[in-house]
C-alpha cells in the first residue's frame, strides 16, 4: 500500500524521516535555544508568541514551537514541524492558531527564513506611542536597524485566519524588523543567530529609548545619514552575533 501524500506531495513517513534527519534535528536544537535564550531575557510571555525557522530545502515546511509550554521549558523534540498553512506534519504537541496564520503568512509573503514574534515590554511599549516604533537615530543599538524597519499600525485584533497573517506579511514591504501597532514586533533573518541577536538588541535599543523618554527631557538623535552609516557597519559585521549564540549554547 503506498504512503499516505500530505497536499505538498511528500508521504507522510517522509515528514517523519526529515524531522528527525541531522539538518532538521540542528534547527530543531537551535530553535529551542533562541526561545529559552529570550525567557532567559525576559522577553517571553506566558505560554503566547511563537519563533519559526523555515526548512533549507524549498519545501516550504517550518518549525515553530508548540502551544502550551514556556519558552524556558522547549527543548529540540518540543519542536512542531508544520507546512505552510500551519498543518502540523511531525512533532508530538498541537500548535497554536495565531502562531500557525502569523508565522506561514510571513514565510511564504514576506519569504523569511527566520520569524520571531514577540511582545516584549520595552519593544511593544513603542507600539503603542504615536510614533509606533523605534527611533533609528538614537542609541548606537537602535542605529543598527536604520532603514530595516517597518510600521504596521493596523491593529486588527487577533490573527484567527489566513487574512490576517498575509496582511501583517505584506504590511512588512520586506523589512526585517515589523513593529506591529498596539500588538508586539517580529524580527526576521536568514538564520537563528542573526534573528536572535538581532531581536536582543532591539529590546536592548527600545529600553534606551523609554527610560531616555521618561527623564522628561528632550532626546537627542544623530543624523540620518551617521545612522545609515552605523547600519552598514554592524550588517557588516555579524561574527558578534554567531559568538553570541555560541555563548548561549555554552550556558543555556
Amino acid at each position: 500500500m503506498p504512503p499516505d501524500i500530505n497536499p505538498d506531495g511528500i508521504a507522510m513517513n517522509q515528514h517523519e524521516s526529515d524531522y528527525r534527519s541531522p539538518t532538521v534535528a540542528q534547527a530543531r536544537a537551535d530553535l529551542a535555544l533562541a526561545l529559552r535564550a529570550a525567557a532567559h531575557f525576559g522577553l517571553s510571555e506566558g505560554v503566547c508568541n511563537h519563533f519559526s525557522v523555515e526548512l533549507p530545502d524549498g519545501s516550504g515546511r517550518f518549525l515553530l514551537n508548540p502551544r502550551g509550554l514556556l519558552w524556558s521549558e522547549v527543548q529540540a523534540d518540543d519542536i512542531v514541524m508544520v507546512d505552510l498553512q500551519g498543518q502540523p506534519l511531525a512533532g508530538r504537541h498541537p500548535v497554536e492558531s495565531t502562531a500557525m496564520h502569523i508565522h506561514s503568512g510571513i514565510h511564504r509573503i514576506a519569504r523569511k527564513a527566520v520569524v520571531l514574534h514577540t511582545h516584549m515590554p520595552y519593544a511593544t511599549a513603542l507600539t503603542l506611542t504615536q510614533q509606533r516604533a523605534l527611533d533609528t537615530a538614537l542609541s548606537q543599538n537602535a542605529m543598527r536597524f536604520h532603514g530595516r524597519l517597518a510600521v504596521d499600525a493596523l491593529y486588527n485584533g487577533l490573527a484567527l485566519d489566513t487574512s490576517e497573517g498575509d496582511r501583517i506579511a505584506h504590511a512588512m514591504q520586506g523589512a526585517d524588523v515589523a513593529f506591529l501597532g498596539n500588538h508586539g514586533v517580529v524580527v526576521c533573518g536568514p538564520r537563528i543567530d542573526h534573528a536572535f541577536d538581532d531581536l536582543y538588541y532591539l529590546e536592548r535599543a527600545c529600553q534606551a529609548q523609554v527610560l531616555a523618554a521618561s527623564t522628561g527631557s528632550p532626546l537627542q538623535p544623530v543624523d540620518a545619514a551617521l545612522a545609515a552609516r552605523v547600519a552598514a557597519q554592524m550588517q557588516g559585521e555579524r561574527l558578534q552575533s554567531e559568538l553570541f549564540f555560541e555563548a548561549l549554547r555554552r550556558t543555556l
